[in-house]
């Protein structure tokens, strides 16, 4: 009987324009990975589906999941609450998937306190100037918010050490190919594939002595 090997849980973060997002989005076009879906109290936007974009849930039923403990991580934002459900990702991990979590850093290091054994991949700008051009070039930042952020992203940027990985997307070919490197090399880690190769070698042995 073949064990099936358990899938890797992908944390990809980094400080705000870093274009974490956009790696991401051509990660998925190219490997066959399910993408973990938030789980928010506030109410659907416009062309929002749910399941897709957000799982939407009351107050009350957040609140009852936080209680059973069914996420990852969770955070309470201008008064809606955001979290990552736990037993949907467990649930794809378990049946051999590999899940990517794209997220803010403070999530990436709560989300690392319930599944260290996750890879956690930092994403850097290829400088600060760059990080607050592409800032800019959004267009939706106040000159006080566009500050809030670039300093935010400057404390961000130290958290980096917490982390397995780290990218500088100066390129966004080259750093979704370093990214798919990383991927492949822990997947042949033998940290990672020990405790499968020893659960296959006690379920051959029950199978022999049953």
């Amino acid at each position: 009987m073949e064990l099936n090997k358990k899938g890797l849980l992908i944390v990809i973060s980094g400080p705000s324009g870093a274009g974490k997002g956009t790696i991401c989005k051509e990660i998925l076009k190219k490997n066959d990975l399910w993408i973990s879906v938030s789980a928010t109290t506030r109410s659907p936007r416009d062309g929002e589906v749910e399941g897709e974009n957000y799982y939407f849930l009351t107050k009350d039923e957040f609140i009852k999941k936080i209680n059973e403990d069914d996420f990852l991580e969770y955070a309470e934002v201008y008064g809606n609450y955001y979290g990552t459900p736990k037993s949907k990702v467990i649930e794809k991990l378990n049946d051999g998937k590999d899940v990517i979590l794209e997220i803010d850093i403070q999530g990436a290091l709560k989300v690392k306190e319930n599944y260290a054994e996750g890879l956690f991949i930092f994403i850097l700008p290829p400088s600060m100037e760059e990080l607050k051009n592409r800032i800019i070039k959004r267009g939706s930042e106040t000159q006080e918010s566009l500050m809030t952020r670039f300093k935010s992203a400057y404390k961000e940027i130290n958290y980096v050490s917490k982390y397995n990985y780290a990218v500088v997307n100066d390129d966004l070919n080259t750093a979704v190919e370093k990214i798919k490197s990383i991927i492949t090399a822990e997947k042949c880690s033998v940290e990672r594939i020990k405790n499968n190769i020893f659960s296959k070698e006690r379920l051959i042995h029950e199978q022999l002595n049953d």
